[in-house]
């Protein structure tokens, strides 16, 4: 039997559905050339900071209680560091997600009186309470004097003159988002994260370049941290994760904030010294010696996502042969329904709770109802498969991750099955 009947036969999906994977997997043969060739070194730069710190079973031994001379939590460190060009960094399963990542940096460096701006645009949802932006009297930025300004985009690019007119002497950081969040625009490249970087740092270099990493490590050969910024920060159960690591975050950069930081996620005069791994090195190592393969699965099915929803007729960011600086699919439809048949349709081709069928809800920290697909073995997980986008115009959903690309095909063409029913029956 070939794949294309097997998909038939086995996932119920469509003969013309397979039809545009089968057009799509021609369209993407350049884009995936690529996609290899950016693992490959990535995959080069990780094992020799393994190799550079003579990582064995002794790294992988669990702590408990204070977690004092943790060996493997230390040296996590190192190796994430020298992968990310940072002085230091701190790879913690205590971190919960991307956001608290975040926050834990803006907590650290700002002080009362001190002002962030927003130099992307306005931050992903989830920050807006973490600011103040939006909620009262829960402990925000703005509950402890941090002032806050936010420089729009320009024809979705960085408003160079709008960031130089929002600098003054109050400035003591500024937030950069790699990723495109819930916004219709194209992810930063690390050129154009350097770029804005520079502008900053050309009018004060003490000002702190905070950059939100989520979604873009190993994408590129490079990280932000390599064209001058002061922190970055990411969740383990995307990128660096691999799909292993069971929970966590990381936060690399100079020396000095990292250390401000540490002791923002315990306490000062703690820092990084404490913090018990619980049996959690393991899986954080191998996820992070697997991230660049498992990232590069990723992209190949966000490339194969953008493909058949192109052909379909509809809208994508990036394009098709547009440079991938994420491992993100944005695909905008035409309506609420489609939305929603996109993300039914890949939880039901997903691994894990392929029987689920998501629907639009209030999820804490967003303020409109998101609707997500997540079918992944360490939940929430967006490395493995998943699909998500809040109900609003434009009604765009972004897809991300696949542990393997074989399998993200399932998913990806059951998502077309389901929304040209939509359409058809709509």
């Amino acid at each position: 039997m070939n794949t294309k009947d097997f998909y038939i036969n086995n996932f119920g999906i469509s003969a013309s559905s397979c039809d545009l994977g089968e057009k799509a997997m021609e369209m993407s043969r350049d884009a995936f050339m690529q996609a290899e060739k950016t693992a490959e070194f990535n995959q080069m730069k990780v094992l020799k900071a393994f190799m550079n710190n003579n990582i064995s079973e002794q790294h992988f031994m669990t702590t408990t209680g204070y977690g004092y001379d943790d060996l493997g939590r230390d040296t996590l460190d190192k190796v994430y560091a020298e992968v990310f060009g940072a002085e230091a960094a701190l790879v913690r399963q205590t971190i919960v997600n991307g956001t608290h990542a975040i926050a834990s940096c803006l907590f650290g460096v700002l002080r009362p009186g001190d002002t962030l701006v927003a130099v992307t645009g306005r931050p992903y949802d989830t920050l807006e309470e973490v600011i103040g932006i939006r909620g009262e009297n829960n402990g925000s930025l703005k509950e402890f004097g941090v002032k806050y300004k936010e420089v729009p985009l320009k024809d979705n690019k960085p408003d160079y003159e709008g960031i130089r007119a929002a600098i003054d002497d109050s400035v003591k950081a500024v937030a950069i988002q790699r990723s495109r969040g819930y916004a219709w625009r194209e992810s930063f490249s690390v050129d154009e994260i350097g770029k804005i970087i520079k502008c900053v740092k050309d009018i004060r270099s003490d000002i702190i370049c905070i950059v939100d990493n989520c979604y873009g490590e190993f994408v590129e050969e490079r990280e932000p941290t390599q064209v001058g910024a002061d922190l970055i920060v990411g969740s383990l159960i995307k990128n660096p994760g691999g799909g292993l690591a069971k929970t966590g975050g990381y936060i690399a950069g100079t020396k000095k904030c990292i250390e401000q930081v540490s002791y923002r996620v315990t306490c000062p005069g703690i820092g990084a010294e404490c913090g018990a791994t619980l049996g959690e090195n393991r899986y954080m190592y191998q996820g992070f010696f697997m991230a660049p393969h498992i990232v590069c699965q990723a992209v190949k099915a966000a490339i194969y996502c953008g493909c058949i929803f192109s052909l379909m007729g509809f809208d994508i960011m990036p394009g098709v042969d547009e440079k991938r600086t994420d491992i993100i699919q944005a695909v905008k439809f035409e309506n609420k329904e489609n939305l929603v048949a996109f993300c039914q349709g890949i939880q039901s081709g997903s691994p894990i709770d392929s029987f689920v069928v998501p629907m639009p809800w209030d999820m804490p920290g967003y303020e409109n109802e998101v609707i997500m697909a997540a079918g992944a073995f360490v939940q929430g997980s967006s490395i493995e498969i998943s699909a998500d986008g809040p109900i609003r115009e434009p009604f765009v959903s972004y897809y991300q991750g696949g542990l393997t690309f074989e399998s993200a095909k399932v998913a990806i063409l059951k998502a077309a099955d389901k929304v040209i029913g939509e359409r058809n029956d709509g």
